[in-house]
């Protein structure tokens, strides 16, 4: 689910230890939807070969490197040491949003507690990330989906043509996905004709979950509802109303 892109300023916290190097381009993307990245951190033991991609980012993309030895077997200073900085970070008033890449759900009570500071908080992980951190941030973002997700975008007047065409026979999707959806739908208003805008269910479902068009390979809410037999999807005046069908 997009949004228009924000003035904030921006801070990315990395687990470079546990996440590729390969996803730091898409996550800036995504990231712009909260404002300019101009905090960039990379934690980790600099020391490792594995570590070889993000020096290299580092290098390019102004990350500043974060050294975290392993001081204890099976102690992790690297989630400490991202822990303190975010919290110090928050302090300082001067962060409107916070991105963190990480699969580890230790992040959890940091994520709520930030949030607690009306402050939105961008989770990136892999697929196997416990849903409670999931559910804690504000958006999680699956990486591998993220990345492989290269669809261009319609041009304007392809998605008019598209917009008040039938869905067809559909797709279907996750049921926990499509109770979302439908539920949302049900709480928003609805015209005589049971269309709702799509603005609006969009948002009481992000509030309501981390959900996130692009874990589904699609950019826009729009085009995964269009994807969806359950729902009817009409255009009008530049804004996309839909219907539940099935």
């Amino acid at each position: 689910m997009s949004s228009p892109i924000s003035r904030g300023n921006v801070a990315l916290l990395i687990d470079a230890d546990n996440v590729s190097a390969d996803h730091f381009d898409p996550v800036l993307t995504v990231l712009a939807e909260l404002g300019t990245v101009n905090i960039r951190r990379a934690y980790g033991n600099w020391n490792k070969p594995t570590l070889k991609g993000w020096a290299n980012q580092a290098v390019t993309q102004a990350i500043e490197t974060q050294q975290q030895f392993d001081l204890t077997k099976g102690k992790n200073a690297t989630d400490m040491k991202m822990t303190i900085d975010a919290m110090d970070l928050m302090a300082s008033g001067r962060v409107t949003g916070f991105g963190l890449m990480s699969s580890d759900s230790d992040f959890t009570p940091l994520v709520t507690r930030i949030r607690q500071e009306g402050i939105p908080v961008y989770g990136f992980g892999s697929d196997k990330t416990a849903q409670a951190f999931r559910s804690a941030c504000t958006r999680f973002i699956d990486l591998a989906a993220l990345s492989s997700n290269r669809e261009d975008e319609l041009p304007p007047e392809e998605e008019e043509q598209e917009a008040d065409e039938p869905n067809g026979s559909g797709t279907e999707v996750a049921p926990e996905l499509l109770k979302l959806l439908i539920d949302a739908y049900n709480a928003v208003k609805r015209d005589d004709q049971g269309f709702a805008r799509l603005s609006e269910v969009g948002q009481l479902a992000g509030n309501r979950s981390s959900f996130d068009t692009r874990n589904y390979g699609f950019k826009r809410l729009s085009d995964l509802v269009r994807s969806i037999k359950n729902f009817k999807v009409e255009s009008r005046d530049g804004q996309t109303w839909i219907k539940r069908v099935h």
